[in-house]
């Protein structure tokens, strides 16, 4: 666990990269504020297309395999991402978005790794560490965009494409983490007894075996309620991402305020995962999500209908709390709902949606946010949260009425 925590410090770092400078990137390449979303949406499509295809590869060789194709691509693709800047090519931009998102993407199987290795009452306190590794590596984005903007003018190069060339040399160490693993976490996760003693694997259901079918989860309530609220969480988020980079742009902030502003929003998604991972195992997985992504309405409604730096930050801040919780509750709900074996296309199944959701929600926002400004954009951010609220009132109306 300490291994991914330490991958997960050093990789998560260029993540930031895509959210805080990809709609500035596009702008400055087609000068169009409404294709700002652009490059959001590719992060989204490209988790649309690999989360379940990274699954079944992970479900049939094992982890770590699944997880370093995904770092292999994420480097390649920010070295292409980087140059796009120096080319002036939105081509080469949208190539090399693809490929980074793609690959972090697909390194995302640490968080299936961290669920095979503790019991079913204890997963959403395993996404937590995880996701803890993403907070020692949170003054390294800063301190990279700060060296970077430094040395763009010391020799005359866009700030823009630097950040993305120093990208491998975070990534190369989280490489060396993964290969020190052993065994591989889904062989743990197939032998809890021999590392938890007294554990007992719960008994399978009578009868055939069932093969896993993504159709299946949309069935089970509980588990389509977590997939709707994972992915409006993750469809606020994109939004506020979006609009955070050109707000604080557009009021004269450097880049370097951007990504510091990046950073916090950065802590509000990882710093509190354990202690949220561990309420949610406590008291209930649902208990946790629900108010996540209430939290997560306030931060947007901050971000959009603000301007100074500090309330806007508060906002992301906000918004990456909510996401924190309903995300670590609504996986920790799939991930104890599945075996081993299946866990890792399950948990696919639920990234695509978001995927799907956050690449949607990223095209729109740009139009939106020419035709109607800022508070449009805040409205929309707000309606994309909503349906899993909808959807748990009905469920409590629903008893009353019997």
């Amino acid at each position: 666990m300490a291994l991914f925590a330490l991958c997960q410090t050093f990789t998560g770092a260029g993540m930031q990269f895509a959210y805080g400078f990809g709609p500035l990137m596009v702008v400055q390449l087609t000068g169009s504020a409404a294709l700002a979303g652009m490059s959001i949406a590719l992060i989204g499509l490209s988790r649309f297309l690999i989360a379940y295809p990274i699954g079944e590869i992970a479900d049939k060789w094992g982890r770590k395999p699944g997880i370093m194709l995904g770092l292999v691509l994420a480097m390649i693709g920010a070295l292409i991402t980087g140059s796009s800047m120096y080319f002036g090519s939105v081509g080469v931009l949208i190539t090399g978005m693809l490929v980074f998102s793609m690959g972090m993407n697909a390194a995302q199987q640490l968080r299936v790794a961290a669920t095979d290795m503790f019991p079913p009452h204890r997963r959403a306190e395993a996404l937590g560490y995880v996701a803890m590794g993403s907070l020692i590596g949170l003054v390294l984005s800063p301190l990279i965009v700060n060296v970077s903007e430094r040395l763009a003018v010391l020799y005359s190069q866009d700030p823009l494409g630097l950040p993305w060339l120093m990208v491998p040399v975070l990534i190369i160490p989280g490489m060396f983490m993964v290969l020190m693993v052993r065994p591989d976490p889904k062989e743990i996760g197939m032998n809890l007894g021999d590392y938890y003693p007294g554990y007992v694997a719960p008994e399978r259901k009578p009868g055939p075996a069932v093969a896993f079918a993504w159709r299946d989860m949309l069935r089970q309530p509980r588990i389509r309620a977590a997939i709707v609220a994972n992915g409006a969480g993750q469809g606020n988020m994109t939004v506020v991402m979006v609009l955070t980079s050109l707000v604080l742009h557009h009021h004269g902030h450097s880049l370097t305020e951007i990504a510091a502003s990046h950073m916090f929003h950065t802590i509000g998604m990882f710093a509190f995962t354990v202690p949220l991972g561990r309420l949610a195992d406590r008291i209930g997985h649902e208990k946790v999500m629900y108010p996540g992504v209430i939290t997560s309405l306030v931060g947007a409604a901050l971000v959009a209908f603000t301007s100074g730096w500090l309330l806007v930050t508060i906002g992301t801040f906000l918004v990456g709390l909510g996401w924190a919780g309903g995300n670590v509750a609504a996986t920790a709900l799939i991930a104890e709902s599945y075996e081993t074996h299946e866990r890792g296309r399950a948990i696919g199944v639920n990234e695509s949606i978001a995927g799907g959701i956050n690449m949607a929600a990223a095209l729109i926002t740009g139009p939106v946010m020419a035709a109607g400004g800022l508070p449009a954009t805040g409205v929309f951010a707000i309606l994309i949260a909503l349906p899993p609220l909808f959807m748990l009132a009905a469920q409590m109306i629903r008893p009353a009425t019997r």
